[in-house]
């Protein structure tokens, strides 16, 4: 393909979304960093300067993807993803700490982030393993495969203590429904966050008590009154057993250590009828009640012994059962009043005093919508929501338009990321969600946050110019 063919036929709407989102968030670092002494535009250790110097590196990357051969990335798409396994293991080794977080390189001055770049390179590895030839993700195996292809980047960044970064790589799920993968799965996921939730605010044992519950009532819906009868006989008749054995002094133990024997019993019990009547239907009870208990340990087991004490407050403020106004709020009450400032057109460029004088931590990095509610208002807040949206969905459409399964799998790669970036940041900065260091894509400061989203798109905006190419 030419290169007068390439450019005809690029998407040059989404091009233009992502120069104005570029040039939207520079405005925004510029503001977050002035300064009415400064003195020389040209500044290198002003943080606006160098994301100006990163802005024009991104433009020399994306014309280079935009003039490579489009196979070039279906064919090197596991080599992008070995090379960025790799880095993901040398930096365990060598990175430096920044932010309690082991996940830079440090070469002088310059910083790189590998757990980015990862996502494009991810991106390109579940689009390969897809759409291979006789792939089928309601198969076991392949979906094992699918699913290992980006829980691994994930447990690697977790080792370098980025859970936030981490927590990207979950999104990879909505690739897989889209392809086939059963709903079950997705409810299984939103099960497994309601249960920590209420894990969390109430206890595991209100879990264990709501999942037996459960059970029960799903029993008798299906008509198995028998079964429903017994196992709602069976959690009467242990805590009977426990409240004897704790009031007589015989034995003491927690009645929550009491309910999970139950439901390991109640588990075998299932599995063992599954046997006798050759019913799935049976297996697939068990396996709920054994993983739910399973994971509602191990889950509040991770928070309280694995978790670190700011990550653990960040999450209780969230949820209401913790108040910390000068520590883990501090950043969420200072980014609210500087949007709540803004009111509807905004203070105007550079006039924000919440920006000016520094009183939101982190505010060219995580908390940089809170520059953008301050000083462009309601309608500044609302016209980047509204082009990230459009970005959004403008790569969904394309992606339903590509004749190669690659590349529609690699569409739905890059709108769930940014997705999932766009929803965790801005909910950050408005505090519905917990501060988990999610940059906003084009607008947060940094080299390899801008450059590795610049790849992802361009790297799809060049699969879309050759869609023709396929019959």
């Amino acid at each position: 393909m030419n290169r007068n063919k390439v450019i005809n036929s690029l998407d040059w709407i989404m091009i233009l979304v992502y120069l104005a989102l570029v040039a939207m968030g520079w405005l925004n670092i510029y503001a977050t960093t002035y300064s009415e002494e400064q003195t020389a535009f040209a500044d290198f250790s002003k943080e606006y300067f160098k994301q100006l110097i990163w802005i024009g590196f991104s433009l020399v990357l994306l014309t280079a993807i935009l003039f490579l051969d489009s196979k070039f990335f279906d064919a090197f798409a596991f080599v992008f993803y070995g090379v960025s396994i790799a880095s993901l293991i040398l930096v365990l080794g060598i990175a430096t700490e920044i932010k309690g977080a082991r996940s830079w390189i440090t070469i002088g001055s310059f910083s790189i982030q590998p757990a980015e770049f990862a996502k494009f390179a991810t991106s390109l590895a579940v689009a390969k393993v897809l759409s291979r030839h006789g792939f089928n993700i309601t198969r076991w195996k392949d979906l094992l495969m699918a699913a290992s292809v980006f829980l691994l980047p994930a447990l690697l960044v977790i080792a370098q203590n980025d859970t936030g970064s981490a927590m990207v790589y979950v999104i990879f799920s909505l690739v897989l429904y889209r392809e086939g993968m059963s709903g079950n799965y997705l409810i299984a996921g939103l099960l497994a966050a309601l249960y920590f939730i209420f894990a969390i605010i109430y206890s595991e044992l209100a879990v264990y008590v709501g999942v037996l519950v459960l059970t029960v009532l799903y029993l008798v819906l299906q008509k198995d009154y028998r079964n429903a009868i017994l196992a709602g006989a069976g959690f009467a008749l242990q805590t009977g057993l426990w409240w004897l054995l704790n009031t007589t002094g015989w034995f003491s133990f927690a009645f929550s250590t009491s309910v999970m024997a139950y439901a390991g019993a109640l588990g075998v019990y299932l599995l063992v009828l599954a046997l006798i009547k050759r019913s799935l239907h049976y297996v697939g009870i068990s396996m709920f009640v054994i993983l739910s208990f399973a994971y509602t340990f191990s889950t509040t087991t991770i928070f309280n012994d694995v978790l670190g004490a700011h990550q653990q407050t960040r999450i209780l403020v969230v949820l209401g059962l913790k108040s910390d106004p000068l520590g883990a709020e501090y950043n969420v009450t200072q980014s609210k009043i500087a949007i709540g400032a803004g009111g509807m057109t905004g203070k105007g460029f550079l006039q924000g005093t919440q920006t000016t004088f520094d009183f939101v931590p982190e505010q060219s990095t995580d908390f940089i919508f809170s520059t953008v509610g301050e000083e462009w208002g309601f309608l500044g807040t609302f016209s980047v929501i509204a082009l990230f949206v459009f970005l959004m969905l403008r790569v969904l459409f394309l992606a339903e338009r590509q004749r190669s399964k690659f590349s529609r799998i690699y569409g739905y790669c890059v709108a769930s990321i940014f997705f999932f970036h766009f929803a965790i940041n801005i909910g950050m900065a408005i505090g519905i969600l917990p501060v988990i260091g999610i940059p906003l894509p084009f607008f947060s400061y940094g080299g390899s946050s801008l450059w590795a989203f610049t790849i992802l798109l361009f790297i799809f905006i060049r699969l879309d110019a050759s869609r023709m190419e396929v019959l």
